[in-house]
């Protein structure tokens, strides 16, 4: 009786790169997905300007008469970044009676104008809220930079109406007014006096001088409707109330 004996060998390699190209293809896939979800949440903002010569920004485009200027992932240095910081700044500003120029120079203390700053304590955005600051002042998306300034310029409104001083308030804004009062003052913290001396010597446009020389040349205007402004230029309201501090 004569045995046969048969081998089997079983070739896998097509298949095994068939699952391979698969998986691959499927990576890809929820790589591709993934990217535009993330690219979504970062809003493109767009610039239109109308025939009376009145610039709009929004991140939502009505038309195709509204212009991309800013890809959220660019550079926030850039000129369109500044020119789109600067008009909201300017509306929200005079919207509670701050100067600009002084919202300024806080965003480039807090967060050098980087709109996803993220410091070690939790503060968020231009100009750094702090979670609980973010949920009092109504902002929902402290990465989003209107949002993020309007609640950072609506809380100063509140810390110079508290306070009534613009380096009380500023040393606030750093420390939190219940340490400000406290102390009965600007406290003895190196990091909020330093704080302080700098947003005020950005905000004046000399970074030589103190703090306390400094004081003396911010003006407190009483507006017509009972609305004070601090500002270092009282010569814009010869026709208010102007007071030094």
């Amino acid at each position: 009786m004569t045995i046969v004996r048969i081998n089997f060998k079983l070739t896998v390699w097509p298949y095994t790169w068939y699952i391979f190209l698969m998986m691959q293809m499927i990576f890809i896939c929820v790589f591709f997905l993934f990217s535009i979800a993330s690219a979504s949440s970062y809003a493109d903002i767009y610039k239109y300007v109308d025939e009376n010569g009145v610039t709009y920004y929004t991140n939502v485009p009505q038309d195709k008469d509204y212009k991309k200027i800013i890809t959220e992932r660019k550079d926030t240095s850039t000129r369109e970044y500044r020119e789109y910081y600067d008009e909201v700044i300017h509306t929200k500003a005079s919207e509670y009676g701050i100067e600009p120029s002084l919202v300024n120079a806080i965003i480039t203390v807090e967060s050098n104008w980087n709109y996803n700053a993220l410091s070690n304590k939790g503060a968020m955005g231009l100009m750094q809220l702090m979670p609980s600051t973010a949920k009092d002042m109504a902002v929902s998306n402290p990465y989003n930079p209107e949002e993020n300034i309007e609640g950072g310029i609506r809380y100063l409104r509140f810390l110079l109406d508290k306070f009534n001083d613009v380096p009380l308030a500023l040393a606030a804004y750093n420390a939190g007014p219940r340490t400000v009062q406290e102390h009965g003052g600007i406290p003895a913290i190196t990091e909020t006096r330093q704080y302080v001396k700098k947003v005020l010597s950005i905000y004046q446009g000399n970074a030589n001088n103190n703090l306390y020389s400094r004081r003396a040349q911010i003006y407190k205007v009483t507006l017509e409707d009972g609305t004070v402004l601090f500002t270092n230029t009282p010569f814009a309201y010869q026709n208010n109330r102007v007071s030094k501090f």
